[in-house]
């Protein structure tokens, strides 16, 4: 195969390792794009092009991580991960451990490690590479890495997601709650959720959003079923997705743009998290993006109108 060839073949792969390293879809692109850009230059051929490249996409990774957790730690309000609707690596044999890896909540866990424990944990732990590839990956001995994997696992045990195994009941599940949201069926929509269920926004100061996290059934219910039925009125819509492998949906505004996302994590047959994502900055992949302020007012003159 030619270089080219070689590349595409493993684009999907390189994609999905940075993107859980750096949880931003734009930031994973641009290291994927430099991956190539020395995979190209190099004036020789290396034995196993996916070592090269794995370990290329690690190493630019970890750099870009290093300096946005910078960023990160002075971001206004709750930061999330841009949403990822679907992972473009695929291995049925290791699909639950795939679509949990890509989970809002496995990346937000994920932040708690430092950068080179978080690439040894998604080499190793995500795509299973042997040690010895993890070491070439990372620059650091194979018993460095096996430490490093072992602070990684500490962290990752202590709050690691679980979500319903049985994926029809969790699709399920979600239905009756994008149907009871539709309706602005406030009770429907107490009766799905957990009686600690959250309710949590990421604007990065970017986009209205919740002053703080909603907790509780009864109040999350509340505020779900009064709003959504004031953005009904100004045409906003949504469509159900899997949102980071896990149900949700994207709303757009009256002229298809898009709003925001919003993911559920379903445990024990209720809604435990409910993750909405409206800060601009990380949408435009999914396609133009809608006003958030203009909506934000026209629900409140619709508010108004009804009172």
């Amino acid at each position: 195969m030619s270089k080219v060839e070689e590349f595409e073949e493993l684009r999907p792969l390189l994609f999905s390792i940075a993107y859980r390293i750096l949880g931003s879809v734009g930031e994973a692109e641009d290291a994927v794009q430099e991956t190539w850009l020395r995979f190209d230059g190099s004036s020789t051929r290396p034995a196993s092009a996916k070592a090269f490249l794995s370990a290329a996409v690690t190493r630019i990774s970890i750099d870009v991580l290093r300096s946005a957790r910078v960023r990160r730690e002075e971001y206004v309000g709750p930061w999330f991960p841009e949403p990822l609707l679907s992972d473009p690596y695929q291995d049925p044999a290791q699909a639950v451990e795939l679509a949990d890896s890509v989970s809002m909540a496995a990346l937000l866990l994920l932040e708690r490690l430092s950068p080179l424990e978080r690439a040894v944990f998604v080499l190793r732990e995500v795509f299973a590479f042997e040690f010895g590839e993890v070491a070439a990956a990372v620059g650091r001995s194979e018993a460095a890495c096996r430490q490093l994997l072992v602070r990684a696992r500490q962290h990752m045990e202590a709050g690691r997601p679980r979500f319903e195994a049985d994926r029809q009941e969790r699709h399920e599940l979600a239905t009756r709650f994008f149907d009871a949201l539709k309706s602005g069926d406030v009770d429907g929509l107490r009766d799905l959720l957990a009686a600690d269920v959250q309710l949590v926004g990421d604007g990065g100061g970017k986009a209205p959003q919740l002053a703080k996290a909603v907790m509780g059934a009864q109040n999350v219910a509340r505020v779900l079923g009064t709003v959504f039925p004031l953005m009904s009125r100004i045409d906003v819509t949504f469509e159900p997705r899997e949102v980071n492998g896990q149900p949700g949906a994207i709303f757009r505004d009256r002229d298809g743009k898009v709003l925001h996302t919003l993911a559920l994590d379903v445990l024990d047959g209720q809604i435990q998290t409910i993750r909405t994502v409206i800060n601009p900055d990380k949408l435009g992949h999914l396609g133009p993006v809608a006003d958030a302020w203009a909506v934000d007012r026209e629900v409140k003159q619709a508010r108004r109108r009804m009172n």
